[in-house]
């Protein structure tokens, strides 16, 4: 007689099944971290050095842009590194010590004056650019987050996601995350009540209340919405009247008619 081994077995209850379900659901679906492969490819085909670039401070309202370039040594990669938004302010603060010791880093920052003359997609290239340029070593190749290209010496591949699935890009992003928090801390301590300190510039209630309080500061982003409305509050002076195109204006005109010769 064969006997069912599973006979004698408790049955799991709808509770247990139910977090098991849910539990195997979430693992399912995280995002998988960014890993080294594309790199690895290139240096398969003798390509080498490759760079991953990305920016931080795209949407706040006040600070600066800063991009930042990597090139991860293949033999010296610190673990852990993915997407800076997955990370901790914590784990942030040890990767970026581990990437700036062990691969070629480079910085570079677009000013809010800059912003507000190019405009922030603009301005965004233009420092991821010069974060290329300045590494230390030229990269033959790079990889940038996002939908645009950069005008480099070399190839450049737009990855849409790419801080969340090349290894180089998300390195840039700890790099280009922790500076500019980094930036935004010193700021608050020249512009006390902003609250820089905690929101970095983003346009959370804390910051919006303390632009209608206070009014923008020289490290505001002129043209987004909520500062140029901040502006016109504080200084009315410094707010162009916009011209009324549809407006009519009665010009006096006078015609002086000849009468014809022999009349």
């Amino acid at each position: 007689m064969i006997r069912d081994k599973t006979a004698n077995k408790p049955a799991k209850d709808a509770p247990q099944q139910a977090a098991e379900k849910q539990k195997a659901a979430e693992k399912k679906a995280a995002p998988a971290k960014a890993s080294f492969r594309r790199e690895r490819a290139l240096i398969k085909r003798g390509i080498w050095p490759v760079a991953g670039c990305d920016e931080a401070g795209r949407g706040p309202l006040a600070g600066p842009v800063v991009a930042a370039a990597v090139i991860l040594d293949p033999d010296r990669i610190p673990r852990g590194i993915d997407d800076s938004k997955r990370l901790t302010a914590e784990e942030r603060e040890k990767l970026f010590d581990r990437i700036c010791a062990t691969a070629q880093v480079s910085v570079a920052v677009a000013s809010p004056a800059r912003i507000d003359r190019d405009n922030i997609l603009r301005a965004s290239l233009w420092a991821l650019k010069r974060a290329v340029v300045a590494l230390p070593e030229a990269p033959r190749h790079v990889f940038v987050d996002g939908r645009d290209r950069l005008d480099t010496p070399c190839d450049c591949e737009a990855v849409i996601g790419g801080d969340g699935i090349v290894l180089s890009i998300a390195a840039a992003s700890i790099v280009a995350k922790v500076t500019r928090d980094r930036l935004m801390c010193a700021l608050a301590q020249d512009c006390p009540g902003y609250g820089f300190e905690q929101h970095k510039g983003y346009a959370v209630p804390e910051h919006l209340d303390a632009l209608d309080r206070l009014g923008p500061t020289a490290h505001h982003r002129s043209f987004f919405a909520p500062v140029a409305a901040a502006r016109a509050k504080h200084m009315p002076w410094t707010v162009q009247p916009l011209q009324d195109l549809f407006s009519v204006t009665e010009v006096e005109t006078s015609v002086e008619i000849e009468a014809p010769a022999g009349l």
